[in-house]
């Protein structure tokens, strides 16, 4: 490490710590709530589409959800020479509630990078920026395929993260069977979609897909809720019909361009692609259901610089959960394939993921 770089890495550790109360950012320590919370909205203001869901801060590493479902109307009459008015109770508490468990985020910049970045003034931002933004990528990653916790992960082996934290998808799968679309043919496992499909199999079209599956496994409120959007896998729809509509500004700086929106419709409901969505699944919910928790004292860090292997090594953790608030307003439509006018599968370019715009 060259001098001037390590006398702004000298800073950059001072500044740390004293931000955190503590002496010495090389021992391990925990993140003050205050910094917490402002890491936390830098993670979520990366991404617009972290910007249009929940983060929660939670004192309790499990417990019961913040988001509360209503789970009917509650306007009545009542003749009361006759009896008394009656109240109901119209708040649906999920007794699932959330479990935060720990997730790394461990990382490390070599000696010649850190070099290259000494001679900018902003030396500091860029340190942290740089894994603020993949913090916020894999916790899209994990939302969209997370299937479950392991104790030690292999992104080997599940290059998706499957194996960090259960997400929302699989959620659904797991506590909302009947919001699960996976197959129309008993035993078939896929749901076909074409204008030669008999309705047996599948839909003629997505858009029957769509709004036989809002009208079949959505409560009556949520059908009609004008803020239900469909995510979309990049298989289902032509590049041509998704045109990027989001505000350009700042793009090289943010993540601001990870939501495409459709300048059609699907179902009747607004359609969006989102990073790493599965390629053949649709998604329907109003994206306030949809939340992040965290563990309010439970983020974690410690920076070390590790002359052996000529880098700095920094080891942060967070506990977090990925939380449904009410799976009455969900609906997950997958395996679907697409077929042609003529009977024929549509092979779609290959792709586990929808991949971030510009990278």
């Amino acid at each position: 490490m060259q001098p001037e770089t390590r006398q702004c890495f000298n800073i950059m550790r001072q500044d740390l710590a004293r931000l955190n109360g503590i002496g010495d950012i090389a021992e391990k320590f925990t993140v003050t709530p205050r910094v917490q919370q402002t890491t936390e909205k830098k993670i979520q203001e990366s991404s617009d589409f972290l910007k249009k869901i929940n983060f929660y801060g939670r004192t309790e590493q499990m417990g019961n959800k913040v988001g509360i479902g209503v789970n009917g109307p509650i306007a009545s009459t009542t003749d009361t020479t006759v009896k008394d008015r009656e109240t109901f109770n119209p708040l649906d508490l999920d007794e699932r509630g959330y479990v935060c468990t720990q997730t790394n985020f461990d990382t490390h910049i070599p000696y010649d990078l850190i070099d290259i970045w000494a001679g900018f003034p902003d030396f500091q931002v860029k340190f942290r920026q740089s894994i603020l933004r993949q913090q916020a990528l894999d916790r899209i990653l994990i939302g969209w395929n997370g299937t479950h916790r392991a104790k030690t992960s292999d992104r080997k082996t599940n290059p998706l993260l499957q194996d960090v934290n259960v997400g929302y998808l699989e959620k659904i799968r797991q506590f909302a069977p009947q919001n699960h679309m996976s197959e129309i043919l008993s035993g078939s496992k896929k749901i076909k979609i074409g204008k030669t499909i008999k309705g047996n199999e599948g839909f003629r079209n997505i858009d029957a897909a769509v709004f036989d599956a809002v009208h079949s496994c959505l409560k009556s409120w949520y059908q009609t809720d004008t803020r239900l959007v469909a995510i979309t896998g990049r298989d289902l729809m032509a590049d041509k019909y998704f045109p990027i509509v989001n505000n350009t500004d700042e793009n090289t700086e943010k993540l601001a361009g990870d939501i495409i929106m459709s300048q059609k419709r699907i179902g009747n409901l607004p359609a969006l692609q989102v990073p790493f969505f599965p390629a053949n699944a649709i998604l329907v919910c109003p994206l306030y259901l949809l939340s992040l928790y965290y563990q309010i004292g439970a983020r974690r860090r410690v920076i070390i610089d590790n002359p052996r292997r000529d880098r700095v090594e920094h080891f942060e953790s967070s506990n977090e959960a990925y939380v449904i608030e009410d799976y009455d307003g969900v609906v997950l439509i997958e395996n679907i394939e697409l077929y042609d006018d003529d009977g024929a599968p549509v092979h779609a370019e290959s792709a586990e993921a929808t991949p971030v715009p510009g990278t």
